[in-house]
């Protein structure tokens, strides 16, 4: 028998796929984004009808952003996230590819720029599974920093191919979470070469997590992204990037947190209100998008398992 991962990289092996990628790609040579995405509402609505543990994946998320729905709204609900999800999976693809066709509005740009290049340690960049941070990324310009994707490698090799292009991959440093203690020796390494590391601050990769209150419930996110901020005494910078029209996105790197040890207390415990404030930027963000929070993961549980978007 296969074992639970071996069975959730079958499913998303199963939903996407070199042929089905294909077919999107074809439509948005042919009709543009307009075209890309009516084919999204045909596929979309066969994963809710058909595909359950991608459907009960988003419900823990759809249950507390609107609480008291009853079934049907719920899956309308579920539906319209697939759909926001795939339209920034075609986003995606169009802007590492360097088509050029969206318009893109920075918000504390300067800030960003001056936080990294004013910090002789690099800097963190903290992305999550709100919004589109690949869009954000080609908007971002050169900093003056090599920067570094914390990035596990791909499970589904179709989709590494669609969304990471041949002659694309040199544009970025990739540090795999899987290696030697999690990667930190090789993240500690980045930091201290004034480089800029970028973060998954919503995925585990196996680390540790600590309590928050999200969406009106207790809820656990991983803490490695501020402790290494501060061991290396640099800043982080949290990256928002919403979708405002179809060609239209606002990437707001405004929010620069500090975190900082102080004495030799609960280094754990000090390091809480940092994610809690980080988590907290994440709640403003999907209260306003909410069918741009693509967390298919029980955040709400300790134990949650890893995100499969």
């Amino acid at each position: 028998m296969r074992r639970p991962e071996q069975q959730q990289k079958a499913r998303r092996r199963k939903r996407g796929n070199e042929l089905g990628f294909w077919f999107f790609m074809v439509f948005l040579r042919m009709f543009g984004l307009r075209g890309a995405y009516g084919l999204l509402y045909i596929v979309c609505l066969y994963y809710l009808l058909f595909d359950r543990p991608l459907v009960s994946s988003a419900v823990p998320y759809i249950t507390r952003r609107f609480p008291g729905c009853g079934l049907v709204k719920k899956r309308l609900h579920v539906y319209r996230l697939l759909v926001g999800q795939g339209k920034q999976f075609i986003d995606r693809y169009v802007a590492i590819c360097g088509q050029g066709v969206f318009d893109i509005r920075l918000k504390g740009y300067e800030e960003f720029v001056s936080s990294i290049r004013g910090s002789e340690t690099g800097g963190i960049l903290l992305t999550s599974h709100v919004g589109n941070w690949q869009v954000a990324m080609t908007a971002l310009g050169e900093v003056g920093k090599t920067v570094h994707l914390v990035m596990s490698p791909a499970e589904n090799p179709d989709l590494q191919n669609i969304m990471y292009p041949a002659g694309q991959e040199g544009r970025v440093k990739i540090i795999s979470p899987q290696q030697y203690l999690g990667g930190i020796v090789e993240m500690m390494k980045v930091l201290r070469k004034g480089d800029v590391l970028s973060i998954m601050g919503d995925r585990r990769y196996g680390a540790r997590a600590v309590e928050v209150s999200f969406l009106g419930d207790r809820a656990w996110f991983p803490y490695s992204a501020f402790s290494l901020a501060a061991a290396a005494e640099c800043p982080v910078v949290v990256l928002r990037a919403s979708k405002t029209s179809r060609y239209g996105y606002v990437v707001d790197v405004s929010n620069v947190l500090h975190p900082r040890y102080e004495g030799r207390g609960n280094k754990v415990g000090q390091l809480q209100p940092w994610v809690q404030e980080f988590v907290s930027l994440i709640e403003s963000f999907v209260e306003e998008h909410p069918y741009e929070c693509f967390l298919f993961s029980d955040v709400w549980k300790e134990e949650a398992d890893e995100m499969s978007a």
